[in-house]
């Protein structure tokens, strides 16, 4: 396992209310159990009334709160760990709450420029506006709670390079116009590359049974 790193800012003061400052060592072992006993809750009972409540609960979480006190006792974990994986993914969910339009615009204007399959893999409707990212959200949570795991999470990276992809296209727009938005959706970029990298490790980790 690499040396552990959380991910760099998203732009400032957004990704700041969502930063700890407790010694993520006390907190190692709660936050394996916590994704752990959490994972194993709602999949083991997939498909029943009370796993469909629950995930309809993390879905309206991830959509009105964006994030609760077990997901930031996560935000101290290992990147390539299950707690740092769920991490990740509420970190995504709650960009696509918190900031629907302006990712909705930048996920357009990444399809428009990769030349990859990366959104189709996403799986994101077209066109694509406010309602298909919530959607996306939505699909991605599932995936994670109630189908495969290691695919909801290979499809959060694909998403994460799309729309990194439009946050670099619109910098590129923007850097004679606007450099400090231009320097904020560049430093963006890079942590969502990053994110996406670490998404498609953990999904690697799931498939043969080593990420706890």
């Amino acid at each position: 396992m690499s040396e552990h790193r959380r991910p760099v800012q998203f732009d400032s003061a957004w990704f700041e209310q969502f930063e700890g400052d407790v010694d993520p060592a006390l907190r190692t072992q709660l936050a394996h159990d916590t994704a752990t006993a959490l994972l194993t809750r709602v999949r083991s009972g997939a498909g029943s009334e009370e796993s469909k409540r629950v995930l309809q609960r993390i879905q309206l979480l991830a959509r009105e709160d964006g994030i609760d006190s077990v997901a930031e006792l996560w935000s101290q974990a290992p990147e390539h760990s299950l707690p740092g994986a769920l991490w990740r993914i509420h970190l995504v969910s709650t960009m696509i709450a918190q900031r629907t339009d302006e990712t909705a615009t930048l996920f357009t204007a990444g399809v428009s420029r990769l030349e990859t399959v990366d959104a189709a893999v996403a799986g994101v409707e077209t066109p694509t506006g406010p309602e298909q990212m919530v959607e996306l959200s939505d699909k991605i949570l599932h995936g994670v709670f109630a189908g495969d795991f290691a695919l909801a999470l290979e499809r959060s990276a694909s998403f994460c390079r799309v729309v990194a992809s439009g946050a670099l296209e619109t910098a590129d727009e923007l850097d004679a116009l606007d450099d400090d938005r231009a320097t904020e959706l560049t430093r963006k970029a890079r942590t969502l590359i990053e994110i996406a990298q670490d998404f498609e490790r953990c999904a690697q980790l799931w498939r043969i049974d080593d990420l706890h």
